[in-house]
């Protein structure tokens, strides 16, 4: 299984991490971001970003097919999940163990997401759990203190600023059992390949259905571009917006609450509150009512023999956090 944070924590903490990695253990994007790769950052947050706000006059003037839609849709929960529980609840917490087939199939799903090389975002999100909404973590909204002022910069910090920062996480000292792993370092390395294939897929499937340019187009608008910039922004708002507001029901040790709003777009990762609370746990909705399409596929995966070793939420668990949390509100 991968090891959680904590557990990372003590593994890299006894040993110093090497300024610069072997060439065999190499990933793409290292601990200094260049300003060559800032600026391809700026042009993936723009240019989708661009064509999300053309879609709504787009779609009231001219429609959207339903082939369009449809590739949006498709492509946007492939790139959901492989986010929520492949680089998220399996290589970041270690929330289940997978069969290697499942394994290399959740790195390749969550890299057609365009967010970032799969070592990157691990060690990165394993640095954020270690210090959350404290000094050290990459992306808190509070970094700049709790006046209104401070929390609008920092609500653009921990949305997309953030990703700018020029300094990187170690992805040596967070990511150690992920760097080893010669086949997720692998896609880890080629995730431009896969940003390539993700973009040009639905192109590629509107052009052949239509047999025309104008099919492969609008179909890049819709399934590429459109499909892009709403799982960058959704994604985004869970660092953001799920820090800031929200209902805590469970204990944690920082601001994460609960935005029902985002639970069907962020495939149950808004549910951020017991996720804090317990980060291993493969269900974020515990609670009555609280969808979690995540979760619902880890399931299946498990009752396929695909995915083993679950750590499905412990009702002791939850009743232990739900009494602290209202013990602190006392």
């Amino acid at each position: 299984m991968t090891p959680g944070p904590d557990v990372l924590e003590k593994d890299s903490s006894s040993r110093t991490a090497s300024p610069t990695a072997p060439a065999e253990l190499a990933t793409l994007g290292g601990e200094q971001r260049r300003s060559l790769e800032q600026v391809a950052l700026l042009a993936f947050i723009v240019l989708p970003f661009l064509a999300l706000l053309a879609a709504v006059p787009l779609a009231w003037g001219w429609g959207v097919s339903w082939l369009d839609l449809g590739l949006l849709v498709a492509m946007y929960y492939i790139g959901c999940h492989g986010i929520t529980i492949g680089f998220h609840r399996y290589f970041t917490h270690g929330s289940f163990k997978a069969k290697r087939p499942l394994r290399i199939a959740l790195a390749v799903m969550g890299s057609l997401a365009v967010e970032g090389p799969l070592v990157r975002w691990v060690a990165d999100h394993r640095k954020h759990h270690k210090f959350s909404d404290a000094e050290g973590d990459p992306h808190s909204p509070w970094r700049y203190g709790e006046t209104v002022p401070a929390l609008m910069k920092g609500l653009w910090w921990a949305h997309v600023g953030w990703m700018f920062d020029e300094e990187q996480t170690s992805q040596q000292k967070y990511a150690p059992d992920l760097v080893r792993d010669p086949a997720i370092r692998a896609i880890s390395r080629q995730f431009v390949l896969w940003t390539t294939v993700s973009l040009l897929l639905p192109p590629l499937i509107g052009g052949l259905a239509t047999w025309s340019w104008q099919g492969a187009l609008t179909a890049f608008f819709w399934g590429s571009l459109v499909r892009v910039a709403l799982l960058h922004h959704v994604t985004w708002s869970i660092n953001s917006i799920c820090h800031a507001v929200g209902k805590r029901p469970f204990k944690s040790r920082d601001k994460s609450g609960n935005v029902w709003w985002l639970a069907v777009l962020s495939c149950g990762e808004s549910w951020h509150n017991l996720h804090h609370a317990d980060p291993t746990c493969a269900r974020h909705g515990v609670l009555r009512g609280q969808l979690d399409s995540s979760a619902r596929i880890i399931r299946w995966f498990e009752q396929l023999g695909w995915a083993y070793d679950v750590r499905w939420p412990k009702r002791d668990r939850i009743d232990s956090r739900r009494q602290e949390r209202a013990a602190e509100a006392a």
